[in-house]
């Protein structure tokens, strides 16, 4: 039914691995965990088929698919046929398109919820590498429910399927999040994967550090010498860091009930987001000296010393509007659930760059607008030049990095507008990706397979950031103990009212779509 790559087609394959591409000597087998399931239909195997497409795999790259369901490999080639119809960004076609890439994937069942050894999937692996003639290294994959990680993990170990340093195979485990749930269960985690990986050999992904504006941030910040000078105490007045989302639970009430949205997006996503922004040039690009600094970021945030935590923290829940059910009337939630849908913080980053400037994280779900962005504001110039000229007062300059949807640089200063009175109106330069460079951007899945597969782990999570992260969070839920339940906020607005007194304490307010004319044109 699906043909087989030539071997003329892999002897066509460039070997210019400046240019990213990864030679066939160092592919190795792509091995999910988790294979019929929505992250790997909806974005795993549309992002190895857009690398493949693109000549950055080899045209032999075996991918297999692990999961608990009977399914033949035509089977499953035809399923994943179906989801690259609908998710493949690069407009993949008809059946006809999907022919040489399918014949790369296989399908081996395992029902690892039943504690079943991973010898007979070695066994695949070998025959498959053997009879394509490729190397034995190996990408392994957990897209699982967590609570299947530490136990997968062993089980790869006691099947012999996990390299030892001294090996000329690699072998590399891809863990997605949530990676725990509190600190002490993130710790588990790790001593449980550690006594069977390096730290070199896990990757631990927020596809969000795989976005082409997160990444930016890096090149903007460090690679323009008239911006990274203004990134202190000096010239910052506060950081923004939003994560807004106009959807509900969406059917996972369950999940989400026992998490809520300082879990499930304040403890990766925004702090890392926080990181970026606030750390430290590295030494060299090179993933430990990046993750070192971040490191570093992360250690410096503290908590307001206040004793009125709602001076630096708002949660709420979205009610009911608009034709939706609230919160407490979605399935699977606890009708007298206390879980947040919102949160609002105030952190600062002790350190001598940042002292005394205000970080606000922000983060819910059925908000006005989908938007997730760093917003930096900086201070405003001496007014009295303009008091004596009659004039208003010229608005604070902004760096906004919008990392979705459309993503863009924008930077706002004040200009004079034509006229003969002087006047001064804000303006804005844009720097857009879908309009400065033609070509698509890549999903961040694409990115970050591609990484794990060159052993470049930049742009993962390292051991000690997560415990840090989870140790802040931890922090956070213990100063909201004893506070009053969420408060509830309309659907479509930008949460509760009470976090705008959050800016008390400096200038400005909460950035809206509606505000700026950069968000209203492509």
């Amino acid at each position: 039914m699906f043909e087989q790559p030539t071997a003329a087609f892999r002897e066509g394959f460039p070997q210019d691995t400046a240019a990213g591409r990864i030679p066939f000597d160092k592919m190795g087998t792509i091995v999910i965990f988790g294979a019929t399931g929505d992250l790997a239909g909806r974005k795993l195997i549309p992002a190895i088929y857009n690398l493949w497409e693109a000549g950055y795999l080899p045209p032999e790259v075996n991918v297999v698919g692990v999961a608990r369901r009977e399914k033949s490999d035509d089977d499953y080639r035809t399923d994943m046929c179906e989801e690259l119809k609908k998710h493949s960004r690069t407009g993949h076609g008809g059946d006809d398109a999907c022919n040489p890439f399918v014949s790369n994937l296989f399908y081996h069942r395992v029902n690892f919820a039943e504690n079943a050894d991973l010898t007979s999937l070695a066994q695949r692996l070998t025959e498959i590498e053997d009879e394509r003639e490729t190397p034995h290294n190996r990408l392994f994959y957990l897209a699982t429910g967590p609570e299947f990680f530490a136990p997968l993990v062993q089980r790869l170990g006691e099947a012999g399927l996990v390299y030892g340093p001294n090996d000329s195979n690699w072998s590399r485990v891809v863990i997605e999040k949530p990676f725990g749930n509190d600190l002490e269960s993130a710790r588990q985690l790790n001593q449980a994967i550690t006594r069977v990986l390096t730290e070199e050999q896990i990757y631990r992904i927020d596809h969000y550090l795989g976005k082409e504006t997160v990444q930016n941030i890096f090149a903007f910040r460090f690679g323009n010498a008239i911006f990274e000078p203004l990134f202190n105490q000096k010239y910052v007045d506060h950081v923004q860091i939003t994560v807004a989302e106009t959807l509900g639970v969406e059917g996972r009430g369950e999940f989400y009930d026992a998490t809520g949205a300082l879990h499930d997006v304040v403890q990766n996503h925004a702090l890392q987001l926080l990181c970026l922004a606030a750390m430290e040039p590295p030494v060299e690009f090179r993933a430990k000296d990046i993750r070192d600094e971040k490191l570093k970021a992360l250690r410096s945030i503290h908590l307001p010393n206040t004793k009125e935590p709602s001076e630096w923290l708002v949660r709420g829940q979205y009610a009911e509007g608009f034709g939706e059910p609230g919160y407490l009337s979605e399935e699977e939630v606890d009708p007298n659930s206390e879980t947040e849908t919102f949160v609002a913080l105030r952190l600062s980053v002790d350190n001598w760059r940042w002292a005394g400037v205000p970080f606000f994280i922000r983060s819910g779900k059925r908000l006005k607008k989908r938007l997730t962005e760093i917003a930096i504001q900086f201070r405003k110039p001496p007014l009295q030049y303009f008091k004596k000229l009659g004039v208003d007062a010229p608005e604070a300059n902004e760096l906004v990095f919008r990392i979705q949807p459309k993503e863009a640089i924008s930077l706002s200063f004040n200009a004079k507008p034509p006229g003969m009175d002087f006047q001064i109106r804000p303006v804005n330069m844009d720097f857009r990706y879908g309009r400065t460079f033609r070509e698509d951007l890549p999903d961040a899945y694409e990115r970050l397979l591609l990484d794990a597969l060159r052993g470049d782990s930049t742009l993962f999570t390292r051991a000690d950031e997560i415990e840090v992260a989870w140790q802040i969070v931890n922090s956070i839920r213990d100063a909201w103990q004893g506070l009053p339940p969420p408060e509830l906020y309309r659907p479509r607005s930008w949460g509760p009212a009470s976090a705008d007194r959050m800016f008390d304490c400096c200038q400005g307010h909460w950035r809206t779509p509606e505000d700026e004319d950069e968000w209203r044109s492509p």
